[in-house]
Formats: structure tokens, C-alpha cells, sequence
């Protein structure tokens, strides 16, 4: 692997990119279709279960074969086979980047630093699927010999946003008898209105933080643990039945009193945004069955192969990451609208936003050096058609570009045929609309539509547990390729730490520690205070 500094601004590609993006101020997308009849077929990837349509984009075949050409000249091929081969990619942590080994069940042996990983991880989701059957099946039961009825996953970050996520989505195949809750915001509120609808006797608690020293975490925990000893004079019910730990420190769990057998591990090469893959999705496995969790697994491993075998102008991963580029390197675009047309799906901008920004909200490069290009652009949305009735006035008739992801399912049991007809037809219809556009004469300006606006059309065939991982791992690698063209480190995130070093100076009973604040800094928390 390469230790040489890259900049993809003086890359021959990105040159000859940037006088494209003068003329493309000029273009407009329904001529490319003009010019080619077959453009819905040329600018069209389908991957199993997933299918791109990326033709409405602003984007000519000069473009695409410039971008293509971007990503070659990049260190892509060699940084991909890196992560793959379990190197130490995330160079300020000095940790290796090996969250696909985790759903790689059928793959060879993969050993790094002498370590089987494989078998660990086959080790642990056979003591998920045992555990999980047992608490579905009604045998674990909580100490007095009731089944659990509710089963509440504290934790934040990744610990939340991504097994929440997938719950949501595939509540088609959740159990019936089970209630599912995710606690996270330190905001009291939340987990205290919560325990008011739970039975002390029929709950199970997951304590999901990677260190297990997470402040939100234990301190909802410690909530928990506080309403077991007044509801049901338990004290230290953390070594019940009714308390679980997901962690890559159990030493931690341990000392905080939870019992052995019901510590479940990962590792710290499993990032929290990408850790949904391993024992953090215990909450996953005992809404949906071990046995679809390992079809979201399967559905992510086939991604992966797609990702690396695939030639880069028909790998889906990084057509979606140049687009990206295009957009936010050459054209202007700040932010990347994510539209899912189906309700279940609602949380996925929210954990997006996680993937996304997190990873690459980077402003120095790989090496610590200043860039003086912009990098991961703000993700946003949430459901259509709710959106139509609120922002997308600004997508159609506003002054900023903003490319959009539409994303569907073409087939959905859970709805009836003309609901689900109506919804395609208005996702379908936006993204023609957002093209076309409607002016001219006759047309007064307030009700004219500019049109030229991008769209990617991303439709599963089904929102089946193996379609969601597919689609999951097509967003990380999606990032993952942006970072690698952008030069910078898309694993760590050392920019959550600050705000947090402070509020625990701000939150400490010294008065030391205020002075060196700014003076409205000090003047709110003695209003707080107060």
C-alpha cells in the first residue's frame, strides 16, 4: 500500500473536469436524452435485487468516462484491496477497517495479526442465534419466570441509529409478540416515558457501547437499573436476567456487574457507524429472527463482491460516489437529498447522515495536511410524498442545486396495489419533474419549474432483510470510495470529541473549570444553574 500523499486536483481527470463543468452550466439533461434514445439503458446498473437509474443526472458521456477516469487515476483499486486484506487503513486509531469480514460466513479463513477472525465472529453469532432463539421462543425468561414482552436497546451513535434503522424497515419480519424500543438522547425525557409502558418482570435491557463508558449510555442505563430497584425492589439488577451487554470492552461490562454468559463481544476494527454487522445488531436478531439477520449479512457480502470485482462503469458503489464528486466538486452542491418513498425506511437519512458525515466530514487530508477542496457534502430528507408537501418547493423552484437519491420498493406485501402504485407514480413523476422542469410562454414565472435538476432512482425489488443489506453496504462503499478520491481518513471521527471534553468540564462541580470559558459560556450555565 501506497504511503505517498495523493491530490486528486492534480489528477489529469480532475483538469480536464473542471472546463466540463463550465459547459454543463449550459446543458441541459433532457437533451442528453435527445442525443441518445437508449440513455435510459446506458445510465442503468442492476446488482440482484437493486436497481440504478442514474440517467437524470447532469452528467454527458464525456462526464462519466472523465469521472471513470478520476477514480482509476486515484489510489482506489489499491486502497480497496487494503481494507479488504485487513490493513491498518484508519492510520490515526492504528486500527484495520474490517467490518466486511463480518459478513463474510462462507468466505476462507480471514486471519489478521494471527488472529482467526473468522472463527470469532462465527463464535459469536452462534451465541446470538442461541440467545436469540431462546428470548423469541419465550424459554429466557426474566426473574420471575416471565417471557419478555419488551426488549429496550440503549446505546447511541452507531449503537442505535443503525439497529434501529433495519428494525423499522423490516417490521414485516418482526415478532409478534415482542415490542422493540431504542433508547439514546441523554434527554431523561425519553427513557422516563418509556419505562412508564414497560413490566419490570417481562423487560430485557441491551447495554450497547463499544467501550462501555459512553456518558448517554450509562447514564440511561443507570435510569433503568434505578426504576428495577423502585418498581421492583431489585437493587443491582444489572446482574439479572434482565440486563444484556453488547461491547468490544468487556472487562467494562464485567466491572459494571453484568454476568458473563450475557456479555456479547466485537472488535475495535468494527466501526460504530458500520457495526450493525456484528453484535450490535443483537437487538436486529431478536426482532427478526437469527436466520434473517444472516440474510442481511449475505445480502451486504454480495455487495461487496460487486464492489471489487466489478469494473468502476458498472460498479454501483462508485458511479454513486462520482456523481457525488461531480456534484460537490465541480458544480456546487452542498447537500444530497435522500428520499425514501416508503414509510418503514424513514430512519434511513438519519443514520445516512451518521455514515456519511461522520466519515467524511474531513477537512485535512490522510497525511494531516489542510485540503483546499470541499469533501462530504450535508445529507438530508425523509419519507415521500411527505416531503413534497414540505421542501420540495425548494427542490423545484429554489436557487441552490440539490441532487437527490429516490429510493422504493417495487413490490410491498404490506400495502395494497393502488396505494403502493400511487406512491411509485409519485416518486417516478418527481424525478420527471425535477428534469424537465415547465416553462415558457404563457407560463407565469412563479409558476415556472426550471427543471435540470438531478435525481438517482434506486429501487429494490422487495424490501427483504438480504435487499436492505445490499443496499446498506452500497452506501458504505459509496463513502468509502468518496474518502479515498478525497484523500482523507473515512473511519475516524475525532471531531465528536471536543464538545464532549467540554460539557464534562462545564458538567464538574469545580468552579476552576468555568474560568476558562468564554464569558457567555459562563453566563449560561449560571442561568442554568440558577
Amino acid at each position: 500500500m501506497t504511503t505517498t500523499s495523493f491530490d486528486p486536483t492534480s489528477t489529469p481527470a480532475w483538469q480536464q473536469l473542471k472546463p466540463l463543468a463550465a459547459d454543463a452550466n449550459s446543458e441541459n439533461i433532457t437533451d442528453y436524452f435527445n442525443q441518445n434514445p437508449n440513455r435510459h439503458q446506458d445510465y442503468a446498473l442492476r446488482q440482484e435485487g437493486l436497481y440504478l437509474d442514474y440517467s437524470k443526472n447532469l452528467v454527458s458521456d464525456k462526464v462519466r468516462q472523465c469521472l471513470t477516469a478520476l477514480a482509476e487515476q486515484s489510489p482506489l483499486k489499491e486502497k480497496m484491496a487494503a481494507m479488504f486484506a485487513g490493513e491498518r487503513i484508519n492510520t490515526t486509531e492504528d486500527r484495520s477497517v474490517l467490518h466486511t469480514v463480518l459478513r463474510d460466513l462462507d468466505g476462507d479463513d480471514h486471519v489478521v495479526d494471527g488472529a482467526n477472525l473468522t472463527q470469532a465472529i462465527a463464535a459469536e453469532l452462534d451465541k446470538m442465534d442461541r440467545f436469540a432463539e431462546s428470548v423469541r421462543s419465550g424459554n429466557w425468561t426474566g426473574e420471575t419466570g416471565k417471557a419478555i414482552t419488551d426488549i429496550v436497546n440503549i446505546g447511541i451513535g452507531g449503537s442505535d441509529l443503525g439497529p434501529k434503522m433495519v428494525c423499522k424497515a423490516l417490521e414485516q419480519y418482526a415478532h409478534e409478540r415482542i415490542n422493540f424500543h431504542f433508547i439514546s438522547n441523554v434527554d431523561g425525557a425519553e427513557i422516563n416515558s418509556t419505562l412508564k409502558r414497560l413490566n419490570p418482570e417481562t423487560s430485557l435491557f441491551i447495554i450497547s457501547s463499544k467501550t462501555f463508558t459512553t456518558q448517554e449510555t450509562l447514564m440511561n442505563a443507570e435510569a433503568a437499573l434505578n426504576w428495577y430497584q423502585s418498581q421492583a425492589g431489585m437493587a443491582n439488577a444489572q446482574n439479572s436476567k434482565h440486563f444484556i451487554a453488547v461491547t468490544a470492552n468487556p472487562a467494562n461490562a464485567k466491572k459494571y456487574g453484568i454476568a458473563d454468559n450475557q456479555i456479547f463481544e466485537f472488535w475495535d476494527w468494527v466501526g460504530g457507524r458500520y457495526s450493525l454487522w456484528s453484535a450490535i445488531g443483537l437487538s436486529i436478531a431478536l426482532c427478526i429472527g437469527m436466520d434473517h439477520f444472516k440474510r442481511l449479512l449475505a445480502g451486504a457480502k454480495a455487495m461487496d463482491d460487486h464492489f471489487r470485482t466489478a469494473p468502476y462503469g458498472q460498479n454501483m458503489p462508485v458511479i454513486l460516489a462520482l456523481l457525488g464528486i461531480w456534484y460537490s466538486n465541480f458544480l456546487g452542491a452542498e447537500t444530497v437529498a435522500v428520499i425514501p418513498y416508503c414509510e418503514r425506511m424513514g430512519l434511513l437519512p438519519s443514520y445516512l447522515q451518521q455514515l456519511d458525515m461522520e466519515s467524511n466530514g474531513k477537512s485535512v487530508n490522510a497525511e494531516g495536511e489542510p485540503i483546499d477542496y470541499d469533501t462530504g457534502p450535508i445529507i438530508w430528507g425523509q419519507t415521500g410524498t411527505n416531503g413534497q408537501h414540505a421542501f420540495f418547493q425548494l427542490l423545484h423552484q429554489g436557487t441552490r442545486l440539490v441532487p437527490l437519491d429516490l429510493i422504493a420498493t417495487i413490490s410491498d406485501p404490506l400495502s395494497n396495489p393502488e396505494q403502493h402504485r400511487a406512491l411509485l407514480g409519485n416518486l417516478v413523476a418527481q424525478s420527471a419533474a425535477l428534469m424537465a422542469g415547465e416553462s415558457g410562454e404563457g407560463i407565469p414565472s412563479y409558476k415556472s419549474y426550471p427543471g435540470n435538476r438531478p435525481t438517482n432512482v434506486l429501487l429494490m425489488d422487495e424490501l427483504s432483510p438480504y435487499n436492505l443489506g445490499s443496499l446498506i453496504a452500497l452506501y458504505e462503499h459509496k463513502v468509502f470510495t468518496q474518502g479515498i478520491i478525497w484523500n482523507i481518513n473515512s473511519f475516524d471521527q475525532w471531531g465528536v470529541e471536543l464538545g464532549k471534553k467540554l460539557a464534562k468540564s462545564l458538567l464538574s462541580d469545580s468552579a476552576s473549570q468555568l474560568s476558562g470559558f468564554d464569558s457567555s459560556t459562563q453566563a449560561l450555565m449560571a442561568l442554568i444553574q440558577k
